[in-house]
């Protein structure tokens, strides 16, 4: 039951990042993504203040200046404004597609990085997703777009956040994190547009409450994503964060009109199928290792 509990929230929380690309991606057609990265996150910043002042949790924390805390939150701005780049310039699903190599490159770099045991068949598996990027992106050939590297760069920076945060040995708080993250990272979200030569806009109307959707909509998927990790088996629930290509490939045909091509769609599925792997044969793993020293 735990299980089934925890598969809904993350299948939830995946619907609402979907959800807050594609609104990131239509309000990118009028204004800069980096502002529209930068609105989200201030919003958010607002949303978990006003959240500590009523729960009252400090809001400062020493730890906000621990070299692995500020390192983090550094990720998350690269892998963020990379992200939100690539969403205004290539089709949704492609850069859902190349998001979704993520825990791939947390896998490989647990393994490198920190230690972490890995056997020849998760490693068969990260090479094959891997060769479902390549698919995707398609360097040297007629279908390759450069901006698809975006996504990447921000894949990349997502997967960085997720293995300093596995490093960290701090008394945060997910609320913590949350406002440590949206501090950093709208700052350089809002120049990102004067780097890349675009001017800042007011928003219209329309557009504010696009804006005020995609606050309350990430507000959501945080929330249903800290909770999804917090109950049943951890390898069982990741797996559910796949569905986020499921919503992004509808999202984007219904709205978008984007009609992935086969190679999109092949290195798509390659991609969450050695993803899957990678965490089944994980959880099986550590499964093994508590049967055997139930003291872990």
């Amino acid at each position: 039951m735990e299980n089934l509990r925890g598969a809904a929230f993350m299948v939830f929380a995946m619907f609402c990042f979907a959800v807050e690309d594609a609104l990131i991606k239509q309000l990118s057609g009028t204004i800069p993504a980096g502002q529209v990265l930068g609105l989200i996150c201030l919003g958010g910043l607002i949303i978990f203040i006003a959240w500590s002042l009523i729960a009252r949790i400090p809001l400062w924390h020493k730890d906000y200046l621990d070299p692995g805390v500020i390192a983090r939150s550094g990720c998350e701005v690269i892998g963020s404004c990379f992200f939100v780049s690539a969403l205004a310039l290539i089709p949704l699903t492609t850069a859902s597609a190349v998001i979704q190599a993520t825990p791939l490159v947390v896998a490989m770099a647990a393994s490198l990085f920190l230690g972490q045991p890995m056997g020849w068949r998760r490693w068969i598996a990260i090479i094959v997703g891997f060769c479902g990027v390549l698919l995707i992106i398609r360097p040297g050939m007629d279908g390759f777009i450069p901006a698809t590297l975006l996504a990447v760069g921000g894949m990349l920076g997502l997967a960085a956040r997720d293995i300093l945060t596995r490093k960290l040995d701090v008394d945060l708080t997910g609320v913590h994190f949350g406002i440590h993250a949206f501090a950093i990272v709208t700052p350089p979200a809002f120049l990102l547009p004067l780097v890349q030569g675009q001017m800042l806009v007011w928003p219209q109307g329309r557009e504010w409450v696009l804006l005020g959707c995609g606050v309350g909509i990430g507000t959501l998927a945080y929330l249903f994503i800290v909770a999804a990790t917090r109950i049943g088996n951890a390898g069982i629930i990741s797996s559910f964060r796949y569905s986020r290509m499921l919503f992004a490939l509808i999202i984007g045909f219904v709205f978008f009109a984007e009609r992935p091509d086969f190679p999109t769609i092949l290195g798509a599925t390659i991609i969450i199928a050695s993803g899957i792997y990678t965490l089944w044969r994980e959880a099986r793993i550590h499964r093994a290792s508590l049967a055997e020293n139930p003291a872990l």
